[in-house]
């Protein structure tokens, strides 16, 4: 009892009311996520201003970036949602165990992409064009993204350690100021300031390697330097595997859901590319953009997930229900906002990056009608946290893959050539409605059978 007592006082995730708890946890994720989707935004303006095709050069590249994201998130939420899960349950040891396996995924990642990084960068971009400026530096942009990702793979895996137990500050803090630095340095290095030679692509990506270590270097002191609920220790490791798998069991299937937000971008400059490399350079400015919608959303989920796991854990019957509901409402109002953004400023977004007038004309009604989905996939992200915190990583993939590959991309191909580009963007909203119809269904069978019979502790 006393050792129940000691708990619930050391982790605020089982006494704090729902609704400030949630807000409480996702503001940090929330904030920091904000501040590297400016990063991304203020990279994009500068190499704008290179060339429209430096503009396509990097956005052949952001599929990649987003693949990396998708492992890195993916192995990060499995290690979040177990981590939360035994601390739950009260099982210190094995949150601790959890902890630094969290180490040894992130290392085995960076491999995975340094290999690609280094042998098959180049192939992967002529895929797509034969255009030698846009082929020679999007595969050294490509390159260096790549091989540079061990910085943010250790940096994932320290973040996703803290938010597990309940700490959002500390990753806030180490994200925001690898993201500032990368902010400052960019136009520096892109466009040769302060007395810099102009590096152009280069300047890119060095900026990236330089935040980058830098935000890791942060993330390291601030987990090891400070006592935190879980206790990382390395001298005496022994890998087990069935940590490993119970890390995987969970975040494979949101390293799949996520990776096909990737595939599905490198559907669409596919089917995009026949039509002008103006449309896939207004496609890669939308998920740019759209980071300001859809990453409040993402930092909100950070901070309800090892709420719902740490109170599936408890068996707190009624508190994992209230978060969800709060999810939910907070996920939609975030996206109601979003999709105003959208449709009243629209052509000062495309203003921002030097879009030229055939970019206009594609990029208005492309950004307007993409966002009439936006409160749908609200609904659609909010719940697969709840899939993954309930450890039903499978149904989580499975929404995605439906929301973005099932639907969006036959529905755009088949737009284009039925009706044209500006209808192509309809295929979006189709898809998320869609989704969310089944995702409904997939909530109440699993409130039915699985949260319904829990006895409260």
């Amino acid at each position: 009892m006393n050792g129940t007592v000691k708990n619930e006082r050391e982790n605020k995730m089982g006494t704090l009311p729902v609704s400030r708890l949630v807000i409480t946890m996702s503001i940090p994720a929330a904030v920091s996520m904000l501040v590297g989707a400016l990063y991304n935004i203020v990279e994009s303006v500068f190499v704008a201003r290179i060339s429209e095709d430096a503009l396509a050069a990097i956005t052949l590249v952001f599929p990649v970036q987003m693949f990396m994201v998708s492992i890195g998130v993916g192995s990060g939420v499995g290690l979040s949602s177990l981590i939360s899960r035994r601390l739950g349950e009260r099982l210190k040891g094995e949150a601790d165990r959890a902890s630094s396996h969290g180490f040894i995924v992130a290392l085995g990642n960076w491999v995975i992409f340094a290999v690609f990084g280094l042998f098959f960068a180049r192939p992967f971009i002529e895929l797509f064009t034969q255009n030698a400026y846009i082929c020679d530096n999007a595969a050294l942009y490509c390159k260096m993204v790549t091989i540079g990702s061990l910085f943010s793979f250790i940096s994932i895996a320290c973040e996703r350690i803290l938010q597990a137990t309940g700490n959002m500050m500390f990753p806030m803090i180490f994200n925001i100021s690898g993201a500032a630095l990368n902010i400052i340095l960019s136009p520096i290095l892109i466009l040769g300031l302060l007395g810099i030679p102009r590096l152009e692509i280069l300047g890119a990506g060095l900026a990236a390697w330089i935040s980058q270590c830098f935000c890791m270097i942060l993330a390291l002191v601030l987990l090891f330097r400070f006592k935190h609920p879980v206790t990382i220790r390395f001298r005496g490791f022994r890998l087990r595997p069935g940590t490993i798998k119970d890390i995987y069991s969970v975040g494979l299937p949101t390293m799949v859901s996520m990776s096909i937000n990737s595939a599905m971008i490198t559907g669409m400059n596919a089917i995009l590319i026949g039509y002008s490399e103006a449309a896939i350079a207004v496609f890669g400015l939308y998920y740019r953009i759209n980071s300001f919608a859809f990453l409040p959303l993402f930092g909100m989920n950070q901070g309800a997930l090892p709420v719902m796991g740490y109170n599936y854990g408890a068996k707190y019957k009624q508190r994992l229900t209230d978060t969800i509901k709060t999810t939910i409402t907070i996920a939609v109002c975030i996206m109601i906002i979003g999709t105003a953004v959208f449709w009243i400023f629209t052509p000062q977004l495309l203003a921002l990056f030097s879009a030229t007038p055939e970019m206009i004309d594609i990029g208005i009604p492309a950004l307007r009608i993409i966002s009439i989905g936006f409160i749908f996939a609200a609904y659609n992200i909010a719940v697969q946290a709840f899939f993954q915190a309930l450890n039903h990583g499978a149904l989580s993939m499975f929404v995605s893959l439906l929301r973005q590959m099932v639907l969006a991309l036959p529905l755009a191909w088949l737009f284009l050539r039925i009706a044209g580009i500006h209808y192509t963007w309809v295929a979006f909203p189709l898809a998320e409605i869609g989704a969310a119809t089944l995702t409904a269904i997939f909530m109440y069978r699993i409130f039915r059978h699985e949260v319904k019979p829990m006895k409260e502790v």
